[in-house]
Order: C-alpha cells, then structure tokens, then sequence
C-alpha cells in the first residue's frame, strides 16, 4: 500500500494537470478568452515576459478586479509568442490540497507531471493568491536566487501587506505592480463608450464630450457598479449587487483575509466599523468621533483603520489649515472608499439627485487618483473666528512644502455660474499666493473664470474623472517603459 505522503504527492500532479489545461490543449479555457483584457495587461506582459532580469512580478490588488484573469491572459500572450505550453506553470495558492506544500515542493511537483523534474530552465511560474502561505516572500526569494533562469509570478489580495513584506524581503528581487479596481477610463474603454469622448487643444481639460447627459448616466451606473470587471458585463450581478459584492468581496476580506493575516478575534466590530465608514465616505471623522459613534476603543480603531487600508477598502486622508499647513496633531480626517461600488453594495444604487450623490462623486474623483498610486493630497479645512472654509483637494510640493493645485468637486452647475460662491477657493488662493493648477468640477457646465491671477477651470465632474484616469495610466506606463529600459 502506498504511502501517504506518496499518496497525497499523486493527487497534487493531478490536480496541477487539471489548473494547467494548455500542457494539453495549448490554449487557455475558453471563459477566459472571452473576457476583455484589462487595459493595465499591455504593462503587466513586458514585466512578466523579460526573463533576463532576474526579479519575481509581484500582482497585487483588491479582490476580483481580475487578477486571476489577467494572469490567464498573459499566459495566453506567452503562448502565442512562441512559448511551449509545458513550459508554463499556474498554482493557486488557496487551493486545500497544497496546504502546508512549499513554493519549490509545488514547483518540483509540476515539473514531475510534465515529465521535465531535471529541467531547470525556461519555464514561466505563476503563484496565485500567495498571500495564503505563510513567509511567501522567503520562499519566493529563495526560489529567484535558485533558478535563475526562471521566471517566477506571485500575486496576492492584501496589497499593503504583500508589498510590506516585497520591499522587507524582496529588495532587489521582486517588482512589484499594483492592479486597481476599474477606473472610469477603463470603464468607459472596456464597454466601447469611446466615441462619447472627444478631445480637446484646448489643454484643461484635454478631453470632452458630444453627449455630456449621456456621459453622466454612464458615470453614475459606473459608482454604483463600475470597480468590478465582472459586474460591468454581468447583467444578473448588477441586479443584485449586494449579492456579489458584499459577499464575495467584503465579507472575504473582513471575515477571512484581515482576521488570518493580523489576528483579529473581534470580526464584528470590524464589520461594524467599516460599514459605518462606507455609509459616510468622503466625510470627516475624527478618532473622538469614530470610537463613539462605532463603540470601538482608540487604540483599537487606529489598528483598524490600518488594515482596512492594508486591504485596500478605504483611504484615510489628512488635514491642513487654510495656510497648507499640515496639523502637529492629527485630530481630525476624512476617509474615503477605494471603490465607490463598494457602498452600491452595502446599502442601495444611488441616481443623479440622491442626497449622497455629491459625497459619492467626491469619493469617485478621489479613488481615481488613489487607484492611480497618488497619495501625495490633503484637504484643507479651517476655522478662524467665525470664518470656516474647505477645500476637497490640496496637493503639495513635498520638496517645498508650497500648494501647486487644487480641486473642489461639485455635483452641481451653480458655481460654474456664479464662481464668486466658491468662497473657500478664494480664501485659500487669496492666503496662498503661489501659482496653482486649479479646478472645480460640476455636473454639466464647462467654463474659465479668472480670480487673484489664477484661473479656475469649471469641469464636468465625469470628464474630470476619465481625464484622471487617462492621464495616470499613461503616467504608469511612461513608468514602466523607463524600467524596462533600465
């Protein structure tokens, strides 16, 4: 009889033939050549394909913004190049059978079942969901230091803890790429909505648009269910949401994936924190506030702000002064969702005259810089005397510490008619004397309105988003171009 450990090594093989159908067929399954590619896949390949740089890619992301999909679409680009199929590798992580099997016993398995164990060299190993095995990132270097002419591809839903752990113990070794949510460009450009777009010479913004009602339905139904590839084509998913979303992805992550990798026993008072959070994204909280209203002790809710970022949920964003002036104290904040889809799930679709349609606009705009890699913003918010003032977005020159533009974000074409309104504006330009980029956005109107030197660039508020997304984009390939260059 044989043993259970040869055993258990005979089911593993035969589960590795099952997750890697192109050792036979020499095609990925069909559902997912069907799928679009996600624009960020024409950046991702090049990482993946240069095997002379000897560094591990490392995918991260939330959950289902099609990780899995676009790793099962870069190997069918490596296949068509002219790659042997029995030369690449998929491992899902998370799948029970391998528990407690390390990196290069998988590894060493797969080559078994293609009947290549002596083989060293060539092959492409994707690790999906690498976050499930415990100290990932040493086996993972280990590996790169061993086979040096292999190319090795991980990835992972707990984005901040994975590149924690890539920046410790991968330096030199990994590279890492992060895979957001769907941004309203890639919304826009995987549903074909192109020819709504123009564009502009004018510079500010660089894009505009033939039907800009029609371009707003598009904006709203991409808050309530536009981070998520599989919602967007998925007519019985967007109707109910909840279903998919909240269960699949939320609850995943605060009842599994947050409690295993940081030890949280309390899952509810997570849950209740992060639905309290979600209700009232893009307002300012302040951890007095927080530990009353969501009956959570300080010391506690400041470890859970920590890893519902670390899960990328949520964007805690801090406070300046009307002056850019950065508080010694951090007394008060906003928070933000990631995704503004995520709230679609939690309670109800909103419409364009919904109570929370400017807070989830603001929360829109924010998660298409946020998704973009850029944190490099604050809010201001003030008061002097009697005088209150907020402006939603101010970034500084982290060299000089000086403003160089600003945004505030309307749902709304009454500013754009009467500019002098926006007073918070004003004060900050008036109190800041620097040259600033600066712009409001508003639901239909385009305009230019010059005050104190400074011209303020009236936006619709969906332009101002594709405009965002577009740019960061482009932004992250120009990036990448410059490191493959390296």
């Amino acid at each position: 009889m044989k043993k259970l450990s040869e055993q258990l090594k005979e089911q593993i093989i035969k589960r590795m033939s099952i997750d890697n159908p192109w050792w036979i067929t020499s095609t990925i399954p069909e559902d997912y050549k069907r799928m679009p590619p996600r624009a960020y896949l024409n950046e991702f390949y090049p990482l993946v394909e240069d095997s002379e740089i000897r560094r591990a890619v490392i995918l991260m992301g939330p959950r289902r913004v099609g990780k899995t999909v676009m790793i099962f679409h870069t190997i069918d680009k490596l296949i068509s190049s002219g790659i042997d199929p029995h030369k690449i590798i998929y491992i899902s992580i998370d799948t029970p059978i391998y528990n407690n099997t390390s990196l290069e016993e998988l590894f060493t398995y797969a080559k078994e079942a293609l009947l290549q164990d002596e083989n060293r060299e060539g092959f492409y190993v994707f690790f999906d969901e690498i976050q499930y095995l415990k100290n990932w990132e040493v086996h993972l270097k280990s590996l790169v230091d061993t086979y040096r002419h292999v190319k090795f591809v991980a990835s992972g839903s707990a984005a901040a803890a994975l590149k924690m752990k890539s920046n410790e113990s991968g330096a030199g070794r990994f590279t890492d790429f992060m895979l957001p949510p769907l941004t309203f460009f890639e919304y826009i450009n995987l549903l074909k909505l192109n020819s709504i777009i123009t564009e502009s010479r004018s510079g500010i913004p660089p894009y505009g648009t033939i039907n800009i009602d029609e371009l707003n339905r598009h904006f709203i139904d991409y808050i309530n269910y536009g981070g998520y590839p599989e919602v967007v084509f998925s007519e019985k998913i967007r109707q109910n949401p909840g279903q998919y979303i909240k269960n699949d992805i939320i609850d995943k992550v605060l009842l599994r994936d947050l409690p295993s990798l940081y030890g949280i026993t309390d899952i509810q008072e997570l849950n209740r924190l992060f639905v309290h959070i979600a209700f009232r994204s893009g307002n300012e909280f302040s951890y007095e506030s927080l530990t009353k209203e969501a009956g959570i002790k300080k010391d506690v809710l400041k470890r859970y702000l920590e890893y519902l970022e670390a899960a990328f949920l949520i964007k805690v964003v801090n406070r300046i002064d009307q002056n850019a002036k950065q508080m010694q104290r951090v007394t008060s904040f906003k928070i933000y969702l990631t995704n503004p889809s995520l709230r679609c799930a939690l309670f109800s679709p909103i419409n364009s005259d919904d109570d929370f349609m400017g807070s989830m606009v603001e929360t829109a705009i924010f998660a298409q810089w946020i998704q973009g890699g850029k944190s490099d913003f604050y809010y201001a918010n003030w008061t002097k005397g009697r005088e209150k003032g907020e402006v939603d977005i101010v970034w500084i020159d982290q060299a000089t510490q000086k403003p160089y533009s600003l945004t505030e974000i309307k749902w709304s074409d009454r500013y754009a008619e009467c500019p002098t309104e926006l007073k918070s504006l004003h004060k900050f330009l008036e109190n800041n004397k620097e040259k600033m980029t600066t712009i409001a956005t508003t639901k239909t109107k385009s305009r230019r309105y010059t005050f104190e030197g400074s011209d303020i660039f009236f936006i619709p508020s969906a332009i101002y988003a594709y405009w965002i997304a577009d740019y960061l984009y482009k932004n992250k390939k120009q990036e990448l171009l410059q490191f493959n260059a390296m």
